[in-house]
């Protein structure tokens, strides 16, 4: 384990101070502190969420009060996927707090904190900065929070102060140091001890990784664990892309009834299962029907290990966990073996007749032949979901959804981050119709941005999870000219090429085109399928969901 960690700084801290800096202000510190850190495009909600799960970290600024309260769904979104996002509000001029003065932007009374006190349940630390004497501690005290918790941060600045010079900022900032976070060192030990023996003495023990190995930061060590012990390892749906799916132990997405082929039977036939950084909410169990019992499970969240009906020991990090206890597994591959005996290839998509509709196994067929390590996935809530879970990702190929908030519309802001964070790969992203409605306006920006993600709008004519999950007249949406809407975007400036698609020639003709001669271009294909061609996931999902959903009161 590294010794510290060196926030945008390539090497230690030099000892030598930083030079001075002229006219230091408030507003140049947050700035530099921001560039340190890796933030550089400031864009709001979704786009910083998808920024810092390229980059580690984001940022978003936005007006006092009508922006805060906007951004507060983008934010809650990130603080439920565990990004530092930093939530910058341009607060009242500091001469108005404490006075009986109403301000614009706001509901109309003279409480300055409504904004703050809806934030403080989604953000790790909130700073109010209305003096300069301690802004400098404040936005360095927020922003190191923000980057130890991964979480986000909320920091209203004075709108009078940015441009102030104050002594405080008359220098260049030392890039942060965080000192990192050291397992006791006793828990650790019996920590791997006893999940060593449990493990030990079992005979098809199986590996899943779940989405807290991002935060917990121990994607290395996890394939550290799964070369060391020969266990078949899964990932459960909200970590798809956290876990090597080129390793040769993969077998695929652990869903309860929505898993891969093959890969539920083995984890749920396993007496003894590891489940890294796992959240089981009734999205991620299929209607908490998950066959899965405590007592024949190790569950390691970022800073806990709980074996079994046994010990629980907190202070035990993730990667530390998962290095030392690589060192004290027996090689078992009998689950893996297991899994080979039984597996069948997936089948073939039936042959097309001429010009028949096109199919949504088809067009994923061929967004999988796409993918590469220079290519990254964003999939929106909805049959994005499954069809999406479904690809193989090789290596170094990115790919974000966010499972555990669920905001519809959230992958469109997402990708315009994510791309602009990550320059070395080109975004696929898979939205359906009805989520695109929500933030469609962030293509502009894209276009603006210059990015060439190609982007395929799934267009079925309404909400079709939530037909799955509930049904009724208000899942069906107004029809857009979405190339039209895009065209009008475009206007002339930058890069973009659209088309509509209708069968799978089509379909090949634009794919062929958008990483052809387009491929530096933003490139939006409009996909028309049926209304009911939806994944047999979709189907078995929305109604275990629905189920659950629906289940009567308790006697009281």
């Amino acid at each position: 384990m590294e010794s510290a960690n060196h926030i945008g700084a390539a090497q230690p801290p030099s000892t030598t101070p930083p030079a001075a800096a002229p006219d230091g202000t408030l507003g140049r510190h947050l700035a530099r502190r921001l560039v340190q850190i890796g933030v550089r495009d400031l864009n709001a909600g979704y786009a910083a969420d998808g920024y810092a799960r390229a980059k580690g970290i984001g940022a978003c600024v936005v007006t006092f009060t009508v922006g805060g309260l906007s951004v507060l769904n983008a934010i809650a979104g990130a603080y439920s996927e565990n990004l530092p996002v930093i939530c910058i509000v341009g607060g009242p001029n500091s001469n108005d707090y404490g006075t009986n003065r109403i301000l614009h932007h706001t509901i109309g009374l003279p409480d300055f904190t409504q904004e703050l006190r809806c934030f403080q349940t989604i953000t790790c630390i909130q700073a109010v900065v209305n003096n300069l004497d301690d802004a400098h501690e404040q936005i360095d005290t927020a922003i190191s929070t923000a980057l130890k918790e991964s979480k986000p941060a909320y920091i209203s600045i004075s709108c009078n102060l940015p441009g102030i010079p104050h002594s405080t900022f008359a220098r260049e900032p030392i890039p942060f140091f965080l000192a990192p976070k050291v397992s006791n060192q006793l828990g650790l030990e019996a920590a791997v001890d006893a999940a060593a023996e449990f493990l030990n003495k079992a005979v098809k023990p199986v590996l899943v990784g779940g989405p807290k190995l991002r935060v917990g930061k121990a994607q290395k060590a996890f394939v550290e664990l799964a070369n060391a012990c020969g266990y078949p390892i899964a990932v459960m749906p909200s970590g798809k892309g956290l876990v090597p799916e080129h390793h040769p132990h993969f077998i695929g997405t652990y869903w309860g009834a929505v898993s891969t082929s093959f890969c539920g039977e083995i984890v749920e036939s396993a007496d003894a299962y590891v489940f890294v950084g796992p959240i089981f909410n009734d999205y991620s169990s299929v209607g908490y029907s998950l066959l899965i019992k405590k007592e024949k499970s190790i569950i390691v969240q970022p800073n806990r290990v709980t074996i079994g009906n046994g010990p629980s020991l907190g202070w035990v990090f993730m990667a530390d966990f998962l290095t030392a206890l690589a060192k004290k597994l027996k090689k078992n591959s009998t689950a893996m073996e297991n899994y080979r005996r039984i597996y069948v290839p997936p089948g073939v998509a039936l042959k097309r007749e001429i010009d028949e509709p096109l199919r949504v196994n088809i067009l994923f067929k061929h967004i999988q032949e796409m993918l590469s390590g220079g290519t990254a996935v964003i999939s929106e809530t909805g049959d994005s979901w499954f069809n999406c879970q479904k690809l193989r990702l090789p290596e170094n190929c990115g790919y974000e959804f966010q499972m555990q908030y669920g905001s519809i519309g959230w992958s469109v802001g997402a990708t315009l981050g994510y791309a602009q964070a990550a320059k070395d790969k080109r975004v696929i992203a898979c939205i359906g119709d009805g989520s695109f409605q929500m933030t469609a306006q962030e293509v502009s920006t894209m276009i603006r941005c210059g990015q060439n993600t190609v982007i395929f709008l799934i267009n079925n004519g309404g909400y079709t999870i939530e037909v799955e999950i509930h049904d009724g007249p208000y899942n069906v949406i107004k029809n857009w000219d979405y190339t039209g809407l895009v065209n009008a975007m475009h206007n002339g400036g930058g890069k973009c090429w659209t088309t509509k698609v209708s069968t799978e020639d089509q379909l090949v003709e634009a794919i062929s085109t958008a990483t052809g001669v387009h491929e530096d271009s933003l490139c939006f294909i409009e996909v028309f399928v049926h209304k009911d061609d939806t994944s047999k996931e979709l189907l078995e999902w929305g109604s275990r969901v629905s189920s659950a959903n629906s289940r009567p009161p308790n006697p009281q």
